[in-house]
């Protein structure tokens, strides 16, 4: 055997906290690795995926069976680098074949020291996660792989669950820096970085803003030093229910009038700044085919997910917001289970969804939030003129 082929075939086992345990081969890089086990739908676009900040502390299995194809570059960088704690795929593709390939998913796996398995059974996996919700897990190769049941299970059980845990401080910038707006400028958007992907921060350039992306540890009063003309929430990891410093620099920001646009966590802490609480789904909502409906038009939109925790907020009528921010409506339903998409303020100028309007990659069916976000901020500044 080659060394190349003795790699392919080193032995590798999953461990879930309820003692269910999937062997297979190791991949990308060896060692042991722990976070929550999570399954992610998506037939493509596992490149978005793996440096999308939000999946930090996450091991992702991708329900898709062969994964690895059109290898890695650097073009699709959703961030500067990969954010998963592990990967789990069925089929790693042993051959890279696209033209915009510069590297294989397992070298960019084994440079960034992600610890992965395949050849496992996934829709075993998938069926098993659906039913007993997402937990902790491990993924144990190389010399890992050589502890006891026992040794391994015990190190998954002590691991950390997401509930109650922040995770911005992780995946946030250390420093303030701008984009300029690109076409006719409408303003700036202060964008509070819990977890920001590029294709976001592009999006909004797009549509005329100057993009300031500040640190998640700032103040209330260096976001409003910034004097931006709106505020945007992005996505990011962990538990709303563990961000309070970031629910009152939002509920600073409403009081002081600055149009408000959240996607994903920026929605969830909109909903918490509006006196809503939160909750953590079994499974979460992750993938770019997920259906959600706009209760304005009717309209199914085809959407990119990536949550564990939701708002719970009434679907079904128009309440008043606890904290003194008015009407708010919810916007957007999850088809599948009815899980909050969306939330409108219908008295102050800012609105959210859960999902991801970049869709990179995913569909576009959403894309269109950016325009409303970009007139609203216009229609707020000709109000205040």
């Amino acid at each position: 055997m080659t060394e190349t082929t003795t790699r392919l075939h080193e032995p590798a086992v999953l461990v879930l906290e309820d003692g269910t345990r999937f062997e297979g081969r190791a991949y990308g890089a060896r060692g042991r690795t722990l976070g929550e086990a999570v399954f992610a739908t998506g037939m493509t676009g596992y490149q978005e995926t793996l440096t999308d900040p939000s999946y930090a502390g996450q091991i992702v299995m991708m329900t898709a069976p062969h994964i690895g194809n059109t290898g890695m570059n650097d073009e699709d960088m959703e961030s500067a680098r990969i954010w998963v704690a592990g990967f789990v795929v069925r089929d790693p593709s042993r051959v890279v074949s696209n033209f915009r390939s510069q590297r294989s998913l397992d070298d960019d796996l084994q440079a960034a020291g992600v610890v992965g398995i395949s050849g496992i059974d996934t829709r075993a996996l998938t069926r098993h996660l659906r039913s007993a919700g997402a937990m902790r897990s491990g993924i144990f190769s190389g010399e890992a792989a050589a502890l006891t049941h026992g040794e391994q299970l015990e190190l998954v059980q002590s691991t950390i669950e997401m509930t109650g845990r922040n995770l911005s401080d992780s995946v946030s910038t250390a420093e303030r820096y701008e984009l300029p707006a690109k076409g006719e400028r409408v303003g700036s958007v202060a964008v509070l970085d819990l977890g920001v992907k590029t294709s976001t921060l592009n999006f909004l350039a797009e549509r005329g803003f100057d993009v300031k992306v500040l640190p998640q540890s700032v103040t209330a009063e260096e976001v409003l030093a910034e004097r931006p003309d709106a505020l945007f929430f992005s996505n990011g990891p962990g538990d709303p229910a563990a961000s309070d410093r970031h629910v009152e620099i939002l509920r600073s920001s409403l009081r002081a009038g600055v149009p408000y646009f959240g996607i994903c966590f920026g929605n969830q802490l909109l909903g918490r700044a509006l006196g809503y609480g939160t909750y953590k789904l079994p499974f979460g909502h992750r993938g770019i085919n997920q259906p959600v409906v706009d209760k304005a038009t009717g309209r199914v939109e085809i959407t990119a997910h990536n949550h564990g925790f939701a708002v719970d907020a009434p679907i079904d009528r128009i309440s008043e917001s606890s904290e003194g921010f008015g009407r708010v409506e919810v916007s957007h339903v999850d088809l599948n289970d009815d899980v909050v998409e969306g939330l409108n303020c219908l008295d102050i100028p800012a609105f959210s969804v859960q999902y991801h309007p970049e869709s990179a990659a995913g569909p576009h069916d959403a894309n269109y939030l950016f325009d409303r976000f970009r007139d609203m901020v216009i229609a707020s500044k000709e109000n205040q003129a």
